[in-house]
């Protein structure tokens, strides 16, 4: 087993205690992710649009996280 498989492992743990915390932590926790994943989007688009490509990689990557626009 490779390393990453070895911190997926370990992150699967936390997963577990994430969904066994209190409703106000939970949407906090949440919140970031979302943060992240606009984040990550953001990055995507501009960079296609400095390289002239489509803009669409970020909105796939909303999509497949289920962040609305």
């Amino acid at each position: 087993m490779n390393d990453r498989i070895r911190q997926l492992a370990k992150c699967n743990e936390r997963i577990q205690n994430f969904f066994e915390t209190g409703p106000v932590q939970r949407a906090a926790i949440e919140e970031f992710a979302e943060l992240i994943v606009r984040e990550c989007a953001h990055l995507v688009d501009t960079l296609n649009e400095a390289y002239g490509a489509p803009g669409t990689a970020g909105k796939f990557i909303k999509q497949q996280f289920g962040v609305e626009e």
